[in-house]
């Protein structure tokens, strides 16, 4: 397949390109600028902003893609509270020109398959314990918000026949592949990384640590995108949970990384925020639709790949 990725300089999007590749399919990645990112070899790059209609359209009409893997997406929940509109602007809006421009294109080529990256946030915390995909969403913030409208366009689009498309719900994303790994400040593990480094004097938990994640490496997510490309049917629009199915609460990650890295680092207990106790995939679905199974998803492999891509000494 010719295979057009969104957003394909990521930290998942990297990964993705790599598997398509590896498995033979043509890859090429759109970006709105390469600045240090290096793209793995044999991608084709195109320039673009997937905020620009008129842009993607012809991307879109000129590149004659067998399908779509779309990633790019504004992706923190604090900041969307600050910036509400841009958000709904990248995510939502520009979902909608990716979808406006493959409806165009249908006069000479269009893609049969659309994988769409939304996230296991749209859920909420209104829920605990295995979240399935039949749950309904509850989104609590506009980053939330985007991707569900996003999502409703794809479903609404796809239900016209005109492409097939698979909805993921990544859990929390971590790992490294081909070196480069997550450096999102926002998130527990890169955290710990720059406690242990010196960066930070410490690492800050909400309570005891109990709050019980999902944590699934990106490898394993790239996997599910490639599976789901060929999963997608014309008129029908999926949606699939991408997870581990195994529950880490966040203490277990410090303790873990410390002992991957041989160091300690101080742990600065805040008072407990409400939040769901434990929140964990469902992956039943990914398992009998996609015949995918999280291989590398094991919570000392991910941080052990993860730290081993981490600048440290």
């Amino acid at each position: 397949m010719h295979v057009l990725v969104t957003g394909g300089l990521g930290f998942l999007g990297r990964a993705v390109a790599r598997d398509l590749l590896a498995a033979k399919h043509r890859v090429t990645v759109m970006t709105r600028g390469r600045g240090d990112r290096t793209a793995p070899s044999g991608v084709e790059l195109v320039t673009g902003d997937i905020r620009d209609r008129a842009r993607v359209a012809e991307i879109v009409q000129e590149g004659g893609y067998d399908g779509v893997v779309h990633l790019a997406a504004l992706t923190s929940g604090r900041d969307s509270f600050a910036d509400p509109l841009g958000y709904f602007d990248v995510n939502a809006t520009g979902t909608l020109n990716l979808l406006m421009a493959l409806d165009a294109a249908r006069t000479t080529t269009a893609p049969a398959a659309l994988v769409f990256a939304s996230t296991n946030i749209v859920y909420g915390s209104q829920h605990h314990g295995a979240l399935s995909e039949d749950l309904d969403p509850h989104p609590e913030s506009p980053y939330a918000a985007s991707k569900v409208a996003a999502e409703h366009m794809v479903a609404a689009y796809a239900a016209t026949g005109a492409i097939g498309a698979v909805i993921l719900r990544p859990f929390n994303i971590a790992g490294a592949v081909d070196g480069v790994t997550d450096t999102d400040g926002a998130r527990i593990i890169p955290n710990v990384f720059r406690a242990i480094t010196g960066e930070l004097d410490q690492v800050t938990l909400n309570g005891d640590g109990a709050a019980v994640r999902d944590f699934v490496h990106v490898a394993d997510v790239a996997v599910a995108v490639r599976l789901a490309l060929t999963a997608c049917t014309p008129g029908i629009s999926q949606t699939i949970n991408i997870g581990s199915g195994i529950g880490t609460s966040m203490a277990n990650v410090v303790a873990t990384v410390e002992q991957i890295a041989g160091k300690s680092v101080i742990v600065h207990s805040q008072p407990p925020k409400p939040e769901p106790p434990e929140l964990v995939a469902d992956v039943g679905r990914a398992q009998t639709v996609l015949g995918w199974t999280p291989e590398k998803s094991k919570i000392g492999d991910i941080l052990a790949d993860a730290w081993e891509s981490w600048p440290h000494d």
